[in-house]
């Protein structure tokens, strides 16, 4: 067991960093042929800088948009921030002040997570407009997501595990080491529904993480009049005209 989660990690590791590698090079390579920020957007690229920074920390345009939706997707994000931190010391040979001080948030956090998960859930079903957009993908995420946190939260609270060995494993993994990984049922479903969304990563929707700094309608200034905008390949087939 310990050589097959080995393997799977590292397959899982190198599906997650290459395919995520694949897909933002893509996204950078798009053209963005047309000036769409939208409005009111700022007029520099610092401007800019800040917008992106509102929208990926707190979700500007959603507050402003939806707010009951807001506060799911916020207690699921805030709580997701704050579990892959804590999860940090599982490949720290020594643990840092900053993971130390957030361990106590654990459980909150959790819980966080899985309210902001039922309710996302729940929407899907609910909500008319919102079940008749939603597809097979969207309700596999959520459950995947679900029963990550789930196992977790078990591990946490009920069916405790070594965390000792567990850290050994992955920090041995890091150093091309094979270490004997516990034999927790609970653990190792655990483990596998990880894997499972590190591979899916970069081929669901989960992209939006990334993809958020490279739209158009947020990442451009508004400046159509003091600046004519031209993407690469209109700006080259214009000097050939020329």
């Amino acid at each position: 067991m310990t050589i097959f989660f080995a393997i799977l990690f590292t397959v899982a590791t190198l599906v997650l960093v290459v395919g995520l590698g694949l897909k933002i090079a893509r996204y950078a390579r798009t053209p963005a042929p047309l000036k769409i920020p939208t409005t009111p957007a700022p007029l520099t690229a610092p401007g800019v800088a800040f917008r992106l920074a509102r929208e990926a920390v707190v979700f500007e345009s959603l507050f402003k948009a939806n707010k009951p939706l807001w506060i799911f997707a916020a207690l699921f994000h805030f709580g997701l921030a704050v579990v892959l931190l804590r999860h940090v010391r599982y490949f720290e040979t020594q643990v840092g002040p900053v993971i130390a001080l957030i361990q106590p948030f654990a459980v909150p956090a959790g819980l966080a997570m899985l309210a902001g998960l039922l309710a996302l859930l729940a929407r899907r079903f609910v909500i008319e407009r919102v079940r008749y957009i939603t597809g097979p993908s969207d309700i596999l995420m959520l459950v995947l997501l679900l029963g990550i946190t789930v196992t977790g939260m078990m591990m946490t609270n009920h069916v405790h595990t070594d965390v000792v060995a567990v850290k050994a494993f992955f920090t041995g993994l890091l150093a091309f080491e094979l270490r004997p990984l516990p034999a927790d049922p609970l653990l190792i479903v655990h483990l596998l529904l990880v894997a499972a969304l590190m591979i899916v990563f970069p081929f669901s929707k989960l992209l939006h993480a990334p993809g958020l700094f490279f739209s158009p309608t947020r990442n451009q200034t508004d400046t159509p009049r003091e600046r004519r905008h031209l993407c690469d390949w209109a700006a080259k087939l214009e000097e050939k005209v020329n």
